[in-house]
């Protein structure tokens, strides 16, 4: 069969299903992972220089060069399996080796990734995380005892996972090296399948709700910004019953405040977004651990509910707060609007009817000066009849004082008639007769 019939992108989009395998972890292994974010206009930004900084990674390892096109990678690097993925908006750097330093979390386990190395990146550091994988103790209390001395009891989680297939645990805190620990515990029987990809889901972990909580901090400058506003924004919404104030001064200072509510819109809307998407996942790979309780310990959905969740509602908090008073604002410029039409609707009336006066002056005006006219063209008729029928009034031996006073009444009424047809067909001929 030809190619001819595939959609040109049919394979592309399968082989992306395959293309971010899970590593596969035979206990006890260690995983460093590390993330990197643009600050600013992160979904922009020139992958080339993520490229290029993968690449520096690979030389100084003597490991295989990226393939340009490709946005992930996997090889390895001497003893570390190294797996980059590249997100919409960071990159991904997971490095896998056999064994466990001498010390638990040891920051020589991250040496792969030297802080020269790092410092170069093109983006800032967002995650940083040491997993631990080892076998599970015949005895669980065991394991216990160790996290107990390796996490902050506060803030400790341990829980089962996938049918009690494994133990994890960590504290959801970053060592004085500036990494965030977690152990993982497997039972002798599980797979390097499953036991990597227990491993990936806890960076993703806990790298999605790194960038989920981002928008926190914009959710804080934000609230501050609509504390100053919404005084303004009041303020103006309760003057609008103020007569005395005009409504086009009103609604100059209203559309200035909703100026201010778009550019905040547009500032934050991508952000809340994003933290909402990435929330999602947070919680979709704690269920797809499938957790149950360890020892009575603080599972990941209560230490989410107590920790994580209540920054995701003031995120949520903040955003419902900018769109109710981007639609506040709407609804009170739409009010002013209205009563600018209605005051501009009165003016106009106002104006109408002068012009209405003026008109009926002028139409008084214009008969006056009809009348005027009418005497004015007999007074020029008379006289140039007058002079034409001197030689009649000769001839008959008529005074020209009689004749002119009886040619006068019929000179005024033949111009009077004929003005007055002359208006008829004027009104008859006028622009309302041609439409």
């Amino acid at each position: 069969m030809g190619t001819d019939i595939e959609h040109p992108l049919r394979y592309d989009l399968v082989n992306e299903l395959h293309a971010r395998p899970s590593p596969r972890l035979t206990a006890p292994a260690t995983c460093a992972f590390v993330a990197f974010k643009e600050p600013r206009d992160a979904a922009n930004r020139d992958r080339r220089r993520d490229l290029n900084h993968l690449t520096a990674l690979t030389a100084r390892h003597g490991g295989p060069r990226p393939d340009p096109e490709d946005s992930h990678y996997q090889g390895r690097l001497g003893r570390h399996e190294l797996k980059w993925e590249s997100h919409t908006e960071f990159v991904t750097y997971m490095a896998t080796t056999p064994g466990l330093p001498i010390r638990p979390f040891d920051p020589s386990a991250g040496a792969i990734f030297p802080a020269a190395w790092q410092a170069d990146a093109p983006g800032r550091r967002i995650a940083a995380v040491l997993v631990q994988v080892d076998i599970l103790p015949e005895n669980p209390a065991e394991a216990l005892s160790r996290i107990e001395t390796w996490f902050a009891k506060d803030s400790l989680t341990a829980v089962w996972v996938l049918e009690e297939a494994a133990m994890i645990a960590g504290d959801f805190r970053i060592d004085p090296d500036g990494w965030m620990r977690f152990a993982v515990f497997v039972r002798p029987e599980v797979g390097p399948g499953r036991i990597g990809r227990i491993v990936h889901r806890l960076v993703e972990l806990e790298t999605y709700r790194a960038m989920s909580m981002l928008g926190l901090g914009r959710s804080r400058s934000l609230s501050r910004r609509l504390n100053e506003l919404e005084p303004r924004l009041s303020a103006i919404v309760d003057g609008m019953h103020d007569d005395a104030r005009p409504a086009e001064a009103v609604l100059h200072e209203l559309l200035g405040v909703s100026a201010e509510l778009e550019g905040q819109a547009v500032q934050h809307f991508f952000r809340f977004g994003a933290t909402k998407a990435y929330e999602a996942i947070v919680m979709d790979r704690v269920t797809a651990l499938r957790e149950t309780r360890f020892l009575d310990r603080q599972m990941l959905t209560e230490f989410m509910r107590r920790r994580y969740r209540p920054a995701m509602r003031t995120v949520a908090s903040a955003e419902d707060r900018l769109r109710a008073m981007i639609e506040r604002t709407r609804r009170a410029a739409d009010l002013l609007r209205t009563r600018v039409d209605v005051e501009r609707s009165a003016q106009n009336q106002a104006l109408l009817e002068r012009m209405d006066r003026r008109a009926d002056l002028q139409l008084r005006l214009q008969h006056t000066v009809e009348g005027l006219s009418v005497v004015a063209i007999s007074y020029y008729a008379v006289g140039l009849l007058s002079y034409a029928l001197y030689p009649v009034a000769s001839a008959l031996h008529v005074d020209k004082a009689y004749l002119i006073a009886a040619l006068t009444p019929a000179a005024v009424l033949v111009v009077w008639w004929a003005m007055r047809q002359v208006r008829r067909s004027l009104h008859k001929h006028g622009p309302a007769h041609d439409l």
